[in-house]
């Protein structure tokens, strides 16, 4: 089994925790990680009202060490598209409209969703609107942000979730 970087693990927790949060608000994932040449879906699903969301995780991290992570093990949930219990992830889940001490922090995930990923993102949704007509039909459809703080020192997550974004592409 190929060994994933740093970069990719704490991807993987960040987008895990996003699935487990979009399911206990009452979404059911439709696709995670869907994946073109042009670009990438990290999470497709749909809400409650039949709304298709198409979904950017954007994560930071607060209290990472190299040792955390090892130590921790944390496991990754499948990739697969799921609706299994997430009790692999030992992340508390807290729900911010700001990530903690963002007066004082430069660095917000969602100002990382720049020009080229939006256009990238854009082609991606293009694709998969054509490429799967039986889960999209002819139902409404938007793209979120979902900015992601884990706080390895406190074991928590801090969700950001960022509804109907308009690209400027």
């Amino acid at each position: 089994m190929a060994k994933y970087s740093e970069k990719r693990q704490i991807g993987n927790i960040a987008e895990d925790i996003s699935a487990m949060f979009l399911v206990k608000s009452g979404h059911r994932i439709l696709d995670r990680n869907y994946l073109k040449k042009w670009g990438e879906l990290d999470i497709v699903s749909v809400d409650r009202s039949d709304t298709i969301h198409f979904i950017e995780v954007k994560c930071k991290t607060v209290g990472f060490s190299r040792e955390t992570l090892a130590e921790n093990h944390y496991n990754s949930v499948s990739r697969q598209v799921s609706q299994k219990s997430f009790t692999d992830i030992d992340f508390k889940i807290e729900l911010s409209r700001e990530s903690p001490d963002e007066e004082n922090d430069e660095y917000r995930p969602e100002d990382n969703v720049h020009y080229h990923k939006q256009k990238r993102m854009m082609r991606a949704i293009e694709t998969y609107i054509m490429e799967n007509p039986n889960k999209v039909g002819d139902r409404e459809w938007q793209i979120d942000v979902l900015a992601v703080t884990l706080d390895f020192s406190r074991e928590t997550a801090i969700m950001k979730h960022i509804e109907n974004v308009i690209f400027d592409v």
